[in-house]
């Protein structure tokens, strides 16, 4: 079953580590996550947030997000 926060807790994911910590991870550019892709994703739910933002990516989809980032987002900064 399709877990529908799935969507929300990835537009407030932020990258633990590496280069670009502290970045949304939908925000990362698309050269690391082919680079993750190359090498493998971490394990865990950062591994599935950072492999779906590849998909969406590679395949044009970012502008699914918008709606739920303009919704959804701003709950994390505050």
């Amino acid at each position: 079953m399709y877990d529908s926060s799935f969507l929300i807790k990835l537009v407030q994911a932020k990258m633990p580590f590496g280069k670009y910590k502290d970045r949304f991870v939908t925000d990362l550019p698309v050269h690391y996550l082919e680079w993750f892709q190359r090498e493998g994703f971490p394990p865990g739910k950062l591994g599935q947030q950072l492999s779906t933002m590849y998909e969406i990516k590679t395949n044009g989809l970012e502008d699914i997000l918008d709606p739920i980032k303009k919704k959804y987002r701003w709950n994390r900064l505050q």
